[in-house]
């Protein structure tokens, strides 16, 4: 009988797709993939670390996997396991540590544990020289109609809050060859829209030679079957001039562009140690709009950065008002160990926090509508990738508006032009034209 694995994944959407690279590898030797809520033979736990949150949940998910069948072989691999691997070792059950390489080994390291029922450990330093892990997917495992694929790992920038970079590593980049290969195999699969993913998307090619961000994107341009290249969060220093009317030449390439924001106030740009001004992140929207008017922007802002006035909130809020997003993830700062910031004086209060964060949250649900507003009497493409009640579909555009209609025929994984007819919270609905 075969054995049986489940796959639990925190965090981005890097992770997404390693967990899903790595469920293709245990279904390739022969093993029977099952949802998490199963009782498993086998149980993959792919941790994040981005917040203290993040590390709650991953231990919570590493003991609740045992408390399901405490049989089982139990791996924990990803950022956690990299940058807190004694506190993994510590959980009872655990097997199998992994960090964030050595992920292509899960198949062969758990058949060695199988054989020898001995704990391995296999967390590598991340201070020397990494190069790319190939890690492939085919899509037959996929669970939406938009297919991931990785194509950069690793991280230089040391913003002072941020703990991924001693989580993933240095900069490193999947070629265009392997790129357009999985891109290929992903189209004769059926998926027409690809999402590119990375640790630090912008920085794709510079530490292998073949050129920019804008190169790759041409290469699958070309990829016959692949309708939509949906970029990944991006840096506002990546959008000069060159790279902006590059892209606006590509007619598979999304106009929605997630750009980092973090905070509008210059003066917390620096204490963060991002590498721009709330002017120049300004000027790379303006850039964007003025060759895409369509263009959808969304973004990440810290509230609560340690040393952030009442007075640098305020300029971070208005400037965010300013840009007029279509969307925003807000996030509390929250406190990790090993960077810079943790040591930083005037660490902000809790419910200081949540009041910032409460305002912008607010901004943002307004900005949603407003953008969405827009489209009414409108028509828009949208794949359509799920149905969320009898006969009713939901997809999203190209610049990544929810839409939703009602149709008698499953559109699930297709295309369609769709009328807009009315706005409700931020959500597009309308009927499919008819030809």
């Amino acid at each position: 009988m075969s054995k049986t694995v489940a796959v639990a994944t925190l965090g981005c959407k890097v992770n997404q797709y390693e967990s899903e690279a790595i469920e293709e590898q245990f279904d390739r030797a022969g093993y029977v993939v099952v949802d998490f809520s199963f009782a498993a033979d086998v149980y993959v736990i792919n941790t994040c670390t981005v917040t203290h949150l993040s590390d709650r949940k991953s231990r919570q998910m590493i003991r609740r996997a045992k408390q399901k069948n405490p049989e089982s072989v139990l791996v924990v691999m990803g950022c956690y396991a990299q940058t807190n691997p004694e506190a993994v070792r510590e959980i009872d059950g655990v097997d199998i540590v992994i960090g964030t390489t050595g992920r292509s080994q899960v198949v062969e390291l758990v058949e060695r544990f199988l054989e020898e029922r001995s704990h391995i450990d296999l967390v590598d330093d991340l201070g020397k020289d990494c190069i790319f892990e190939p890690l492939t997917i085919d899509g037959s495992m996929q669970k939406h109609t938009r297919a991931f694929i990785k194509v950069q790992d690793g991280c230089n920038q040391f913003c002072s809050y941020c703990i991924i970079p001693y989580a993933r590593g240095r900069i490193r980049s999947r070629s265009i060859e392997d790129a357009v290969s999985e891109a290929k195999r992903l189209a004769e699969a059926g998926f027409c829209e690809l999402v590119l993913t990375g640790i630090h998307l912008a920085s794709w090619g510079k530490d292998s030679g073949e050129g920019n961000l804008l190169n790759l994107l041409e290469a699958l341009q070309a990829v016959i079957g692949i309708s939509r290249i949906r970029l990944g969060s991006l840096e506002p220093t990546l959008c000069d001039e060159k790279f902006v009317m590059g892209v606006s030449k590509l007619s598979k390439v999304c106009h929605h562009f997630h750009l980092s924001l973090q905070s509008g106030c210059d003066e917390t740009l620096k204490r963060m140690n991002r590498k721009y001004t709330a002017q120049a992140y300004f000027e790379a929207v303006e850039r964007i709009r003025t060759v895409m008017p369509d263009a959808a922007f969304t973004t990440d802002v810290i509230v609560g950065f340690p040393g952030e006035t009442d007075e640098n909130f305020e300029a971070s809020y208005q400037f965010v008002k300013k840009l007029q997003l279509a969307d925003a993830h807000i996030f509390k700062y929250s406190k990790r160990n090993g960077t810079p910031a943790a040591k930083m004086p005037d660490q902000v209060p809790p419910e200081v926090k949540e009041e910032r964060s409460n305002r912008l949250l607010a901004l943002t649900e307004a900005n949603r509508q407003h953008f969405a507003e827009a489209y009414i009497g409108k028509t828009v493409e949208v794949l359509f990738e799920q149905s969320v009640a009898p006969g009713v579909y939901e997809g999203k555009t190209g610049n990544y508006i929810t839409v939703r209609m009602q149709n008698e025929e499953n559109v699930i994984g297709h295309l369609q032009t769709v009328s807009i007819t009315e706005c409700k919270q931020g959500i597009l609905y309308g009927e499919v034209c008819q030809a």
